[in-house]
């Protein structure tokens, strides 16, 4: 793993735009994206550059089981409002969270994943150290499946819903086989909340207890994290 720590979640996202920015030049033209509040910036920085991605793909970790596409909280309206409406991609990809079969869902997804093998992989980090959807207990060789979300990601998403009980209990999701298909995973983790986390993905020894270790067996992972996730790094 290459990690780099940056006073300011803003600095290692602009790190994260300048890892995009040279992939696409180097002829990179499917991007694995991910939801949540942490790549915001890095979406912000794309949206306001020349970059053109209309001849690029995009393929999503996860999205929500029980939410249509236009939903409000969905992983489809998130991606459009903070990328796909200012930054049109040839095509984008997102698991379809009202699939009558979620598994048969998921299969076909995975086909997608295999027909568009991703050159560069964008990841946040869980609390409890998951990644997409994958919580803790996840297995190494999983790919795109049904998952049922843990308390603590539930609670973790509570802050986007106006109750709790609006929060989906289940998402479709790439396994930790799909996201290690990809050619360069970039993992961005910021503030201290994280930094359990990101001790145990770095430091701990690769086990589903903790998704993000088995990031330690992929030949090209870059980790970019703010001073406040990296505080309890031993070195």
């Amino acid at each position: 793993m290459d990690i780099q720590i940056f006073d300011t979640p803003t600095q290692a996202s602009k790190q994260a735009f300048t890892l995009f920015e040279q992939a696409l030049g180097e002829g990179a033209n499917v991007f694995g994206l991910a939801t949540g509040s942490t790549p915001v910036t890095l979406y912000d920085l794309l949206v306001k550059s020349n970059l053109d991605f209309s001849q690029a793909t995009a393929i999503n970790l996860d999205e929500y089981c029980g939410l249509p596409a236009d939903h409000p909280q969905s992983y489809a309206t998130f991606m459009k409002e903070h990328l796909f409406n200012a930054k049109p991609f040839k095509a984008s990809y997102i698991p379809n969270g009202l699939a009558e079969d979620p598994d048969a869902e998921a299969a076909r997804y995975e086909g997608l994943i295999d027909e568009n093998p991703v050159d560069l992989q964008i990841l946040g980090l869980g609390k409890n150290g998951h990644i997409g959807f994958n919580e803790p207990g996840a297995k190494r060789d999983s790919v795109t499946h049904l998952t049922k979300l843990t308390d603590s990601t539930i609670q973790a998403n509570a802050r986007f819903f106006d109750t709790i009980d609006q929060v989906p209990t289940h998402a479709i999701s790439m396994g930790i086989a799909s996201i290690l298909k990809a050619k360069h995973i970039v993992l961005l983790a910021f503030g201290a909340n994280k930094a359990q986390a990101v001790k145990a993905m770095i430091e701990g020894p690769i086990t589903s207890d903790v998704p993000a270790s088995f990031l330690q067996e992929h030949p090209h992972v870059t980790v970019l994290l703010d001073t406040e996730a990296a505080s309890l790094l031993s070195e």
